[in-house]
């Protein structure tokens, strides 16, 4: 058939085919406009508000009230159940029926007392698919019930998103109806839409974007959108554009379905739980329809609260897990912090989450997912490799803000030398919607090139859940294979690493930590939680040892396991990326730090119980030291201290850069202000003795001071400063400045397990971005022979320029928090000038006890002292021991080289240890290592940084 050759230009052809399928123009006579036929009103819409989440069972027996589309509801955070009886016209046989939902709040659908579908106009869901093609045999007349909770998928910013809620905002339901829906016409819209895109995204220097232009105008010439007849022959010509297949050496794009849910960011955990349900039913009626869809899922933590709210769809999700659809993917409880958890509580995030994930699926996951993160401790690698993990995926160095990460997959070389193979999708996104787009910046963006030649696509609304939709499958259903486009596999995660790994001869290593150039605000803000952290952290620590030791010397006491794990989890979820950091909304702070309180209360009883049961009770007191050192050794403060000064307190402003609670800022210093106006005096607290302290009060502000009381105790090499802060400022920062006559051009930080050096000057722009860090308990500054260290007990922001240590102790960010860090604060840091090394002057073990109270036992007076454990290495710490999970009578200690160096250490035990192995990190037995047991104790060789753990046999 003679066509007459197609003269307009570029820009012509291309509008006129957006606007033939726009959802804005023309939609009375363009195709888009088709997309839904007849329509119907519902019989009646009933409704009834509640202030708390509830059952469907308890909701169901309320009273409904007459509604009607338009009304308002809430106030946020408020739940409206819709009752929606409804009646399908006869005249529908044979058509496919939906009902048409659009509200401003995430809803969705029960129907016979089960969830059967998410319902987010932000998500793109908008419709519940009564009937693919109605029959007389199927029901007509139903009754449904729409559970709408008053907030978006991102919660209830007032103004901007990530702006604190707007406690007061109403939402409603904008359509309410049965429609027919026309597939023919959805099908077409997707390959004009894809057809598109793709001249967009090729541009005018590529033959095959001009090949889609002259197709898609091709198209809207033959299609009539008021006759149908006509669809056939366009989809026809659409899909001849589309079958031009790929060469060999196209680049494969792994596509996986993701919902990446926050645990808590602008919603509380309890809308998360509803979150999860909306998202994963919808989840699974979508792999009904396609089987080849496959859908990638994290944190144990949802699986849980699914399973106790959701039942049933929990018990869907395990049967798509059998059949290799819904793949459990990180391994851990949630997907936590990278940078603010303590090394323990790294190695229980994956010990909870792999002991989940077995339990209930029979699989322990292969690679850690932690797409959402805000940095990368240089420990992880280690802890992956003992958690049974090699693969490794995230994409948020790709927020960077100075410098461009050099690789999208590489090996990642941690602390020890562990390595792991590590894949940072090219797209930069975990929420991508299956557009033309998305596959040509994952081709474009592989900073591979040449050495891997597949990349993963992440798929499906998220932050605030979601997923997938039909209609991203849709489109990659389409391109699978289209010349010009990267091929298209809906693939797992461990098809993804098996090719890669495969291919991996070329791959390059990166050394050290991932550094994220972007929220160092992160370390600092809602001080309570940082705090909260670290002393449960402290306090769990505790309870273990003594409950472990109790064991052995009271043949009466029960070990606590199932409260400890209770009280761990609740501490691993304050562990979530977006919690601990202080990412968060008031209400998931006040969530928090209650959570913290009950981890405390409970915490407390279990450590008296296990004390009590450690000596045989009196009047007299005796004092449980945790930590596998004496604690009364008498250290003079080294020569040399007059070197260091005793801090200077300085207020800055923040500077506001993206994300408020996230970015500080190299600027801060710039207008930074010491705090000097004395409200009172230095004043004698304690005149000498044991103890010799001083106190003083300074005003920040006319709404802020601070308290400090310096204290010099005997026996102790730091100088403690015990703070309070009275704090009511607004986008203000709170340092503490010690310049001290130290060179170097590297300070050292405790991390994980470990410590890594970083630079103290600015060089390059990798050293620049690096002007605030985090660390844990210490920092030093050392040149030979002499040095200073910084200590703290619940601090983690640090910065070292030259020879000026700083310590970030307050923010005063404005969102998503208005209230964020104001009120009263108590917090510790000591300054601790050495000779030697820091490693030989015990900065490490001194760190431990600032952080490690004593803690005092009522005993009779005829108790003898006991020592349970002792390591003859000053290098290794003795971190952690326990009792082995669903082993009665087995204990797991954990130690690690703690200085950089390749040692040989005796454990040595009181303990009737009869036998020791190895074990991995999830305690599994070796049984290739079994250990020695001498009357020496357990000798090991650790090399630099190495974790240990060992299963000991009574």
């Amino acid at each position: 058939m003679y066509h007459l050759p197609v003269l307009k230009n570029r820009r012509t052809l291309l509008e006129r085919a957006e606007k033939f399928i726009s959802d804005i123009y023309f939609t009375d006579c363009n195709l888009r406009g088709r997309l839904y036929g007849d329509s119907c009103p519902l019989e009646s819409l009933a409704c009834f508000l509640t202030p708390k989440r509830i059952t469907f069972a308890e909701a169901s027996k309320q009273i409904f009230d007459p509604c009607k589309v338009g009304d308002t509801f809430g106030p946020t955070w408020w739940t409206c159940w819709f009752k929606v009886t409804l009646k399908i016209p006869e005249s529908w046989r044979g058509k496919a029926v939906h009902l048409l939902w659009e509200s401003d709040g995430e809803a969705m659908v029960w129907r016979d007392e089960q969830p059967v579908q998410g319902l987010t106009k932000e998500g793109e869901k908008m419709s519940y698919i009564l009937s693919e093609c109605l029959q007389d045999e199927e029901p007509h007349s139903l009754t449904l019930y729409v559970e709408m909770a008053c907030n978006g998928l991102f919660g209830a910013g007032q103004g901007s998103q990530i702006a604190p809620p707007d406690p007061n905002r109403k939402f409603s339901v904008q359509k309410a109806e049965l429609v027919v829906f026309n597939g023919d016409v959805r099908e077409l819209l997707t390959d004009f839409e894809m057809l598109v895109d793709i001249v967009k995204e090729l541009g005018e220097e590529e033959q095959r974007g001009y090949q889609a232009l002259f197709t898609v105008n091709e198209m809207v010439n033959l299609c009539d959108p008021s006759d149908p007849s006509s669809f056939a022959k366009v989809h026809s010509l659409a899909g001849t554009f589309f079958n031009q297949r790929n060469g060999e050496s196209q680049h494969t794009v792994h596509a996986m379905g993701h919902c990446h849910i926050d645990s808590a960011w602008l919603w509380p955990y309890e809308e998360t739980i509803r979150k999860c349900g909306r998202s994963w039913v919808t989840v699974i009626r979508l792999m009904e329809k396609n089987p080849e869809f496959v859908f990638t899922c994290s944190q144990a933590q949802q699986f849980q609260w699914v399973k106790s709210w959701y039942p049933g769809l929990f018990s869907s999700i395990q049967h798509y897990v059998k059949k290799g659809q819904f793949i459990p993917v990180g391994g851990t409880w949630v997907e936590m912090d990278g940078n603010l958890p303590s090394g323990e509580s790294m190695v229980r995030q994956f010990l909870e989450g792999q002991r989940f994930f077995n339990k209930e699926f029979g699989r322990y996951c292969k690679e850690f997912w932690l797409p959402d993160t805000f940095g990368y401790s240089a420990q992880l690698p280690q802890i992956m490799q003992g958690c049974g993990i090699s693969n490794f995926l995230t994409q948020k160095l790709s927020w960077n803000l100075v410098n461009t990460f050099p690789h999208n997959t590489f090996f990642w070389e941690g602390l020890d030398g562990s390595t792991v193979l590590t894949h940072f999708p090219p797209g930069n996104s975990y929420e991508m919607k299956g557009k033309v787009e998305d596959l040509v910046k994952t081709l474009k963006n592989n900073k591979d090139k040449g050495r891997a030649n597949h990349s993963a696509a992440l798929f499906g609304f998220g932050d605030g859940g979601g997923g997938p939709t039909q209609l991203m499958l849709d489109r990659l259903r389409l391109v699978q294979d289209t010349n010009g486009l990267p091929k298209v596999q809906m693939s797992t995660p461990d098809e993804l690493f098996t090719r890669l790994q495969a291919d991996s001869a070329l791959l390059c290593t990166w050394t050290g930590e991932l550094f994220l150039e972007l929220h160092n605000g992160t370390y600092t803000t809602q001080a309570q939680i940082k705090r909260g952290n670290r002393q449960c952290e402290t306090l769990l620590h505790d309870i273990e040892i003594a409950s472990s030791l109790a064991l052995y010397r009271n043949n009466t006491f029960p070990y606590p396991a199932e409260k400890l794990q209770e009280l761990w989890r609740l501490l691993l979820l304050n562990q979530f990326h977006d919690v601990i950091p202080g990412s968060c909304i008031e209400m998931v702070v006040k969530d928090a730090l209650k959570y913290y309180e009950d981890i405390r209360s409970g915490g407390a009883a279990l450590l008296r119980d296990a004390c009590e049961a450690l000596v045989a009770k009196g009047s007299s007191m005796a004092v449980f030291n945790s930590l596998p050192w004496e604690r009364l050794e008498v250290v003079q403060i080294q020569e040399g201290a007059e070197k260091s000064g005793l801090g200077l307190l300085c207020i800055s402003s923040i500077s506001i850069l993206l994300y408020q609670y996230h970015k500080t800022n190299r600027k801060n210093k710039l207008n930074r202000k010491p705090v000097a106006e004395v409200v009172q005096p230095v004043h004698v607290v304690s005149p000498g003795g044991l103890r010799g302290s001083v106190s003083f009060t300074l005003r920040i502000s006319d709404k802020s001071t601070i308290t400090q009381e310096i204290i010099m105790d005997a026996m102790c090499p730091y100088i403690k400063f015990s703070t309070e802060v009275q704090w009511a400022e607004s986008h203000k920062f709170l340092k503490v400045e010690f310049p001290v006559r130290v060179r170097s051009p590297n300070a050292t930080y405790e991390i994980q397990f470990g410590h890594l050096q970083r630079p103290t000057h600015r060089n390059t722009s990798w050293d620049w971005a690096k002007f605030e860090v985090w660390g844990h308990k210490w920092a030093d500054l050392s040149e030979h022979n002499f040095g200073v260290s910084l200590l703290n007990d619940c601090k983690y922001g640090y910065s070292v320029h030259k020879d000026t240590m700083t310590l970030s102790l307050l923010r005063a960010p404005k969102a998503p928090d208005a209230t964020a860090d104001i009120g009263i604060h108590h917090f510790t840091y000591a300054i601790m000038p050495h000779t030697r090394s820091f490693q030989e002057a015990s900065v490490i073990q001194c760190a431990y006890n600032l952080n490690f109270p004593l803690r005092l036992i009522q005993c009779s007076p005829d108790t003898v002292p006991w020592s349970a454990f002792s390591v003859t290495s000053q290098a290794v710490v003795l971190e952690t021991i326990k009792q082995a999970e669903d082993r009665g009578g087995v204990l797991v200690v954990r130690l690690y080289e703690s200085h950089g160096s390749s040692v040989t250490a005796t454990l040595r035990t009181a303990l009737p240890v009869r036998e020791a192995w190895v074990c991995d990190l999830l305690e599994k037995q070796d049984p290739n290592q079994p250990v020695p047991v001498t009357s020496e104790g357990i000798t090991l060789d650790f090399n630099p940084f190495q974790i240990v753990s060992l299963l000991l046999i009574m």
